[in-house]
């Protein structure tokens, strides 16, 4: 099989993966948003049964560091690929079981207790995934097309959201309010099967990483205790830079959801056709601004994201507020710009960052530790500002301070990443930061 061949594969397999993971992972956040509060929590008041919602959503951001230690260990042990087959499963199987959990009437407490035990199994695969499909695009891909290739990794996201966003519009528009309450919501999580076979068809066809074939010889004992202790600036640089895209991504994907449909009177139909289009619009700018960080590096793309995610942390909520379908998504779209800036280089940049050793484990625990600290509590902190003080404006303040923290993480990329002539070293063992 010729490099090329493998370098396409390794894309594909990345792209499919993470689409199915995230496909899975925001069934769950999109439930918590419309559906698992009268299902699991009836007891509560709107807004008590909401909060315990979200604070299983949360649950799963607790658990991905943990994801990230453990499957970024054997991942750089034994390779890329057995991680990212395992995760999927993981992943798979914990959806399925939500979709045919019984409720709170069927179940007692029991129900709400296995609705979070399934979702510290989605957080430990997802902590583990997206460090595996990252590197296996970017190891096999050119030295100046790193960060296009890193780019399918990151492409999984909104086109999973787009995924299971059809899904819930598509049960949702064909079941009574009550048929969906009852039994619809559960139709996305099981249809996950189907997904499911086909990654693990296309991901036992992939090829290992090149760089891990190179790197097998010199694997180190306990990774992360490496990356600790010979990179812990990569380490802070790749979390921060993190930490203001996934409370953005996150307010996006969950809060604004509810909040279109609580606070405004959207229906959820329309809550959920501006969820798909926002999604679509992330999906198209991710290999745009991928491949911009190839021409004019990883920090002036990241630079470019959070300016825009700065200057549009107020007028977001002042369109959605108009409570007009299209000035809604018309907040959404723009916002989402900035989103795809800040994610769409993530891939390449953590690749660049940690040596081949334990890079599976630097880019996953970054990742994890970036999701738990930005976007794992940001629905229920938005829900408790906007409770307290009754006001959008504290969540734009939220916004523009976890730009602010990722904005001195970005500062400190180096700046010649991504930068195609100059040579950063992907591919060499003795990559620093």
């Amino acid at each position: 099989m010729s490099n090329a061949e493998q370098a396409r594969r390794a894309r594909l397999a990345s792209m499919v993966g993470t689409t199915i993971e995230w496909y899975d992972y925001f069934l769950y956040g999109t439930a918590s948003a419309l559906i698992f509060a009268p299902q699991f929590f009836p007891d509560l008041s709107p807004t008590a049964g909401k909060l315990a919602a979200f604070s299983t959503l949360a649950i799963g951001f607790v658990a991905r560091p943990l994801g990230g230690v453990l499957m970024g260990h054997f991942g750089d042990r034994i390779g890329r690929k057995s991680m990212l087959v395992f995760s999927l499963l993981v992943m798979g199987c914990s959806t399925m079981a939500i979709g045919l959990l019984p409720n709170y009437h069927a179940w007692g407490a029991w129900a709400p207790l296995a609705l979070v035990l399934c979702r510290v199994l989605q957080g430990i695969s997802a902590g583990g995934e997206w460090g595996g499909a990252a590197l296996m695009a970017v190891e096999h891909a050119p030295r100046n097309r790193r960060g296009l290739f890193g780019s399918y990794a990151q492409i999984g996201t909104p086109l999973g959201m787009v995924l299971s966003t059809l899904v819930f519009l598509a049960v949702r528009g064909t079941t009574s309010g009550e048929q969906f309450a009852s039994w619809g919501w559960r139709i996305p999580f099981l249809l996950s099967i189907v997904l499911v076979l086909l990654g693990l068809y296309i991901r036992l066809r992939v090829v290992e990483s090149p760089v891990f074939a190179e790197v097998r010889q010199r694997r180190a004992r306990l990774p992360v205790a490496q990356v600790l202790r010979h990179q812990p600036a990569a380490l802070l640089v790749a979390t921060g830079t993190f930490v203001g895209n996934n409370t953005l991504g996150y307010i996006f994907m969950v809060y604004l959801v509810s909040y279109s449909v609580d606070e405004t009177g959207l229906g959820q139909q329309t809550a959920l056709v501006n969820l798909l289009l926002g999604s679509v619009a992330w999906l198209a700018l991710t290999p745009l601004f991928g491949g911009l960080s190839d021409r004019i590096g990883r920090r002036n793309v990241y630079l470019l994201g959070s300016a825009l995610n700065l200057l549009w942390a107020f007028p977001l909520f002042w369109l959605i507020d108009t409570r007009a379908a299209l000035m809604v998504l018309l907040a959404q779209v723009v916002y989402v710009v900035g989103v795809a800036a800040t994610y769409a280089p993530q891939a390449a940049l953590f690749t660049e960052l940690f040596r081949p050793e334990w890079r599976y484990s630097g880019a996953s625990l970054s990742y994890s530790l970036g999701a738990v600290l930005g976007g794992g509590f940001a629905p229920i902190i938005c829900t408790a500002l906007f409770g307290h003080f009754g006001t959008t404006a504290a969540i734009s303040g939220y916004v523009v301070l976890v730009n602010l923290i990722s904005l001195a993480a970005i500062a400190a990329i180096p700046r010649h990443l991504g930068k195609p002539a100059q040579h950063n070293a992907v591919h060499s063992t003795r990559a620093r930061t």
